[in-house]
């Protein structure tokens, strides 16, 4: 049995939550809790970014280092997605978007976006930030079934990226024209000598 739990925490994905009302944020949490995924949950899209160690000028953290690293929670603690809010004060949730998109570092992770208004013209420009889908509040469970091909697909771009470029050059080195040249002329220079 206890190899059963180290193999599910294992595997487990960690979503961060956001949403500014307490009940909606613990209604995700919950079915995301449900569907066996970590979950940590924040109020405000700044306290997201806090979170993230993005609460920082990218720029200004390359160029002035300090002792105390600003990313260190991404350091520490994978997220596999983040989902949120898209009305709350302060930052909405498209702006949060933007703002992980931008990110040399999350910007691969799947962001998924929820309101209580269904607003096309809202829905289409998330989607077109790079949402990976949006969802209608309440959240039901059937919504966060939906999460997994995302969280997957996000996994696996990164288990396959540096495989991908490698591949990709050793298609252009191993290209049967390019090898047979090479080879052919190795085997002139040598016939000459």
């Amino acid at each position: 049995m206890a190899t059963l739990a180290t193999l599910a925490t294992e595997t487990q994905f960690h979503v961060l939550a956001v949403d500014d009302s307490l009940i909606d944020r613990k209604l995700i949490e919950r079915l995301l809790k449900t569907s066996s995924y970590q979950v940590t949950a924040v109020d405000s899209g700044s306290k997201a970014l806090e979170f993230l160690g993005l609460n920082g000028d990218d720029e200004q953290r390359d160029s002035n280092p300090s002792p105390v690293s600003p990313d260190h929670h991404h350091q520490h603690i994978e997220i596999n997605m983040i989902i949120t809010d898209y009305c709350m004060p302060g930052m909405t949730g498209y702006d949060l978007l933007k703002k992980i998109k931008e990110s040399k570092y999350f910007k691969d992770i799947p962001v998924v976006i929820m309101s209580s208004e269904n607003v096309p013209s809202r829905i289409n420009r998330c989607l077109e930030e790079g949402a990976e889908e949006f969802f209608l509040k309440p959240v039901q469970l059937s919504d966060v079934n939906k999460l997994r091909p995302h969280l997957m697909k996000g996994r696996c771009k990164e288990e396959d990226q540096p495989n991908n470029k490698r591949k990709g050059m050793e298609e252009i080195v191993n290209s049967p024209g390019r090898t047979r040249s090479r080879y052919n002329e190795g085997l002139e220079v040598v016939l000459s000598q």
